[in-house]
Protein backbone atom coordinates (compact mmCIF):
# COMPACT_ATOMS: atom_id res chain seq x y z
CA UNK A 1 0.00 0.00 0.00
CA UNK A 2 1.44 3.35 -1.01
CA UNK A 3 1.66 6.39 1.23
CA UNK A 4 -0.38 8.32 -1.31
CA UNK A 5 -0.10 11.90 -2.61
CA UNK A 6 3.22 11.31 -4.39
CA UNK A 7 2.36 11.81 -8.04
CA UNK A 8 4.67 11.05 -10.93
CA UNK A 9 6.91 8.10 -11.77
CA UNK A 10 9.48 6.05 -9.87
CA UNK A 11 12.49 5.47 -12.14
CA UNK A 12 14.42 2.32 -11.28
CA UNK A 13 17.24 0.52 -13.02
CA UNK A 14 17.81 -3.12 -13.81
CA UNK A 15 21.34 -2.59 -12.47
CA UNK A 16 23.72 0.22 -11.58
CA UNK A 17 25.29 2.40 -14.28
CA UNK A 18 22.47 1.90 -16.78
CA UNK A 19 21.86 5.62 -17.30
CA UNK A 20 18.92 6.29 -14.96
CA UNK A 21 20.11 9.79 -14.14
CA UNK A 22 20.44 10.87 -17.77
CA UNK A 23 17.05 9.36 -18.64
CA UNK A 24 15.36 10.87 -15.58
CA UNK A 25 16.85 14.32 -16.10
CA UNK A 26 16.16 14.29 -19.83
CA UNK A 27 12.57 13.17 -19.41
CA UNK A 28 11.98 15.81 -16.75
CA UNK A 29 13.40 18.49 -19.03
CA UNK A 30 11.24 17.45 -21.99
CA UNK A 31 8.07 17.22 -19.91
CA UNK A 32 8.78 20.55 -18.22
CA UNK A 33 9.20 22.14 -21.66
CA UNK A 34 5.77 20.72 -22.49
CA UNK A 35 4.21 22.54 -19.53
CA UNK A 36 4.28 20.01 -16.67
CA UNK A 37 5.37 21.30 -13.27
CA UNK A 38 7.68 18.38 -12.66
CA UNK A 39 10.41 18.04 -10.06
CA UNK A 40 13.20 15.48 -9.65
CA UNK A 41 14.00 13.64 -6.43
CA UNK A 42 16.84 11.24 -5.69
CA UNK A 43 16.02 10.17 -2.11
CA UNK A 44 19.43 8.63 -1.41
CA UNK A 45 22.65 9.00 -3.38
CA UNK A 46 26.12 7.67 -2.72
CA UNK A 47 29.51 8.37 -4.27
CA UNK A 48 30.97 11.46 -5.87
CA UNK A 49 33.75 13.46 -4.25
CA UNK A 50 32.48 16.83 -5.47
CA UNK A 51 28.99 18.20 -6.05
CA UNK A 52 29.52 18.18 -9.82
CA UNK A 53 30.18 14.42 -9.73
CA UNK A 54 26.93 13.57 -7.96
CA UNK A 55 23.64 12.52 -9.50
CA UNK A 56 21.77 15.39 -7.83
CA UNK A 57 23.87 17.92 -9.76
CA UNK A 58 23.29 16.07 -13.03
CA UNK A 59 19.56 15.86 -12.35
CA UNK A 60 19.38 19.58 -11.56
CA UNK A 61 21.42 20.55 -14.61
CA UNK A 62 19.60 18.30 -17.06
CA UNK A 63 16.06 18.87 -15.81
CA UNK A 64 16.35 22.64 -15.41
CA UNK A 65 14.69 22.76 -12.00
CA UNK A 66 15.57 25.55 -9.58
CA UNK A 67 15.62 23.28 -6.54
CA UNK A 68 18.91 23.01 -4.66
CA UNK A 69 20.99 19.85 -4.94
CA UNK A 70 20.51 19.04 -1.25
CA UNK A 71 16.75 19.22 -1.77
CA UNK A 72 16.92 16.95 -4.80
CA UNK A 73 19.08 14.44 -2.88
CA UNK A 74 18.44 15.03 0.85
CA UNK A 75 20.51 12.00 1.88
CA UNK A 76 23.91 12.13 0.19
CA UNK A 77 26.88 10.00 1.26
CA UNK A 78 30.45 10.03 -0.09
CA UNK A 79 31.17 6.29 -0.03
CA UNK A 80 30.46 4.61 -3.42
CA UNK A 81 28.45 1.82 -1.78
CA UNK A 82 24.87 0.61 -1.64
CA UNK A 83 22.73 3.18 0.26
CA UNK A 84 22.56 1.12 3.46
CA UNK A 85 26.35 0.73 3.70
CA UNK A 86 27.10 4.27 2.52
CA UNK A 87 24.78 5.66 5.21
CA UNK A 88 26.27 3.45 7.91
CA UNK A 89 29.78 4.53 6.89
CA UNK A 90 28.66 8.12 7.50
CA UNK A 91 27.09 7.24 10.85
CA UNK A 92 23.52 7.73 9.62
CA UNK A 93 20.63 5.36 10.26
CA UNK A 94 18.07 5.47 7.48
CA UNK A 95 14.41 4.53 7.71
CA UNK A 96 11.64 4.64 5.12
CA UNK A 97 9.83 7.21 7.24
CA UNK A 98 12.82 9.58 7.26
CA UNK A 99 13.37 9.10 3.54
CA UNK A 100 9.72 9.72 2.62
CA UNK A 101 9.58 12.77 4.91
CA UNK A 102 12.60 14.22 3.12
CA UNK A 103 10.63 14.34 -0.12
CA UNK A 104 7.75 16.38 1.28
CA UNK A 105 9.19 19.81 0.33
CA UNK A 106 9.55 18.83 -3.32
CA UNK A 107 6.14 17.16 -3.31
CA UNK A 108 4.54 20.38 -2.06
CA UNK A 109 6.48 22.52 -4.55
CA UNK A 110 5.72 20.54 -7.72
CA UNK A 111 2.64 18.92 -9.22
CA UNK A 112 4.54 15.67 -9.77
CA UNK A 113 8.00 14.16 -9.35
CA UNK A 114 10.30 11.84 -11.21
CA UNK A 115 11.89 9.84 -8.40
CA UNK A 116 15.19 8.20 -9.24
CA UNK A 117 16.14 5.15 -7.23
CA UNK A 118 19.69 3.97 -6.59
CA UNK A 119 20.71 0.92 -8.60
CA UNK A 120 18.12 -1.82 -8.94
CA UNK A 121 14.98 -2.69 -7.02
CA UNK A 122 16.73 -5.19 -4.73
CA UNK A 123 19.35 -2.71 -3.49
CA UNK A 124 19.53 -2.60 0.34
CA UNK A 125 18.23 0.78 1.51
CA UNK A 126 17.83 0.44 5.29
CA UNK A 127 18.65 -2.34 7.74
CA UNK A 128 15.53 -4.25 6.74
CA UNK A 129 14.17 -2.58 3.60
CA UNK A 130 15.19 -2.45 -0.05
CA UNK A 131 14.62 0.06 -2.83
CA UNK A 132 11.49 -1.80 -3.91
CA UNK A 133 9.99 -1.15 -0.47
CA UNK A 134 10.35 2.59 -1.04
CA UNK A 135 8.82 2.30 -4.51
CA UNK A 136 5.88 0.35 -3.10
CA UNK A 137 5.32 2.85 -0.27
CA UNK A 138 5.28 5.82 -2.64
CA UNK A 139 2.68 4.05 -4.79
CA UNK A 140 3.92 5.51 -8.07
CA UNK A 141 3.97 3.74 -11.44
CA UNK A 142 7.41 2.34 -12.26
CA UNK A 143 9.54 3.27 -15.26
CA UNK A 144 12.34 0.74 -15.62
CA UNK A 145 15.65 1.69 -17.27
CA UNK A 146 17.88 -1.08 -18.57
CA UNK A 147 20.99 -1.38 -20.68
CA UNK A 148 20.39 -2.07 -24.34
CA UNK A 149 22.71 -5.00 -24.98
CA UNK A 150 23.14 -8.69 -24.25
CA UNK A 151 21.73 -9.79 -20.88
CA UNK A 152 19.10 -7.09 -20.62
CA UNK A 153 16.18 -9.42 -21.33
CA UNK A 154 16.86 -11.48 -18.21
CA UNK A 155 17.53 -8.47 -15.97
CA UNK A 156 14.51 -6.57 -17.24
CA UNK A 157 11.99 -9.42 -17.04
CA UNK A 158 13.11 -10.32 -13.50
CA UNK A 159 12.73 -6.69 -12.41
CA UNK A 160 9.30 -6.38 -14.02
CA UNK A 161 8.07 -9.56 -12.36
CA UNK A 162 9.52 -8.54 -8.98
CA UNK A 163 7.74 -5.18 -9.15
CA UNK A 164 4.44 -6.77 -10.08
CA UNK A 165 4.71 -9.24 -7.20
CA UNK A 166 4.79 -6.22 -4.89
CA UNK A 167 1.73 -4.67 -6.50
CA UNK A 168 3.67 -1.98 -8.36
CA UNK A 169 2.28 -0.92 -11.74
CA UNK A 170 4.97 -1.06 -14.41
CA UNK A 171 4.43 1.78 -16.87
CA UNK A 172 7.13 0.60 -19.24
CA UNK A 173 10.79 0.10 -20.02
CA UNK A 174 13.44 2.32 -21.55
CA UNK A 175 16.54 0.70 -23.01
CA UNK A 176 19.48 3.06 -22.75
CA UNK A 177 22.81 3.18 -24.53
CA UNK A 178 21.87 1.50 -27.80
CA UNK A 179 24.96 1.14 -29.98
CA UNK A 180 25.17 -0.08 -33.55
CA UNK A 181 28.22 -1.57 -35.13
CA UNK A 182 29.75 -3.02 -31.96
CA UNK A 183 28.89 -6.62 -32.83
CA UNK A 184 26.08 -7.02 -30.28
CA UNK A 185 23.24 -8.33 -32.45
CA UNK A 186 20.92 -8.68 -29.45
CA UNK A 187 20.24 -4.93 -29.56
CA UNK A 188 18.15 -5.49 -32.68
CA UNK A 189 15.69 -7.83 -30.95
CA UNK A 190 15.85 -7.10 -27.20
CA UNK A 191 12.94 -4.67 -27.17
CA UNK A 192 10.61 -7.06 -28.99
CA UNK A 193 11.61 -9.95 -26.70
CA UNK A 194 10.99 -7.86 -23.58
CA UNK A 195 7.57 -6.79 -24.84
CA UNK A 196 6.63 -10.36 -25.81
CA UNK A 197 7.76 -12.19 -22.68
CA UNK A 198 7.20 -9.40 -20.16
CA UNK A 199 3.88 -8.08 -21.48
CA UNK A 200 5.29 -4.60 -20.95
CA UNK A 201 5.83 -1.76 -23.44
CA UNK A 202 9.30 -0.56 -24.33
CA UNK A 203 8.78 3.20 -24.31
CA UNK A 204 12.19 4.17 -25.60
CA UNK A 205 15.49 3.01 -27.03
CA UNK A 206 17.96 5.79 -26.33
CA UNK A 207 21.18 5.73 -28.37
CA UNK A 208 24.63 5.83 -26.85
CA UNK A 209 25.50 9.49 -26.28
CA UNK A 210 29.11 10.13 -27.23
CA UNK A 211 31.43 12.73 -25.72
CA UNK A 212 30.25 15.58 -23.50
CA UNK A 213 26.59 14.97 -22.70
CA UNK A 214 24.76 18.29 -22.88
CA UNK A 215 21.25 19.17 -21.74
CA UNK A 216 20.20 20.01 -25.29
CA UNK A 217 21.63 16.75 -26.59
CA UNK A 218 19.84 14.68 -23.96
CA UNK A 219 16.51 16.41 -24.60
CA UNK A 220 16.88 15.83 -28.33
CA UNK A 221 17.66 12.14 -27.79
CA UNK A 222 14.69 11.72 -25.45
CA UNK A 223 12.28 13.42 -27.87
CA UNK A 224 13.55 11.44 -30.87
CA UNK A 225 13.86 8.02 -29.28
CA UNK A 226 11.35 7.83 -26.41
CA UNK A 227 7.56 7.92 -26.39
CA UNK A 228 7.31 11.15 -24.41
CA UNK A 229 3.56 11.43 -24.93
CA UNK A 230 2.84 8.02 -23.38
CA UNK A 231 5.17 8.77 -20.50
CA UNK A 232 3.44 12.12 -19.99
CA UNK A 233 0.14 10.24 -19.96
CA UNK A 234 1.37 8.09 -17.07
CA UNK A 235 2.46 11.16 -15.13
CA UNK A 236 -0.86 12.92 -15.68
CA UNK A 237 -2.81 9.79 -14.75
CA UNK A 238 -0.82 9.57 -11.52
CA UNK A 239 -1.49 13.26 -10.81
CA UNK A 240 -5.21 12.74 -11.28
CA UNK A 241 -5.33 9.65 -9.08
CA UNK A 242 -3.28 11.20 -6.31
CA UNK A 243 -5.31 14.40 -6.48
CA UNK A 244 -8.54 12.50 -6.02
CA UNK A 245 -7.10 10.37 -3.23
CA UNK A 246 -5.59 13.26 -1.25
CA UNK A 247 -8.57 15.57 -1.02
Amino acid sequence: MGDGCFAGLFVAGTDTEVGKTVVTGGLAAALREDGLDLGVWKPVQSGGETEEERDSYRLRTLSGVADACDEIAPFSFPAPLTPLLAAEAAGVSLSLERIIASGQPLKRRHDALLVEGAGGLAVPLTRNKMMIDLAARLGMPLLLVGRAGLGTINHTLLSVEYARQRGITVAGVILNGCRTGDGDRSVESNAAMIERFGDVPVLGQIPWLEGNVTRAGVIEAIRRHADVERIRGWVEKSMLQKGEGCR
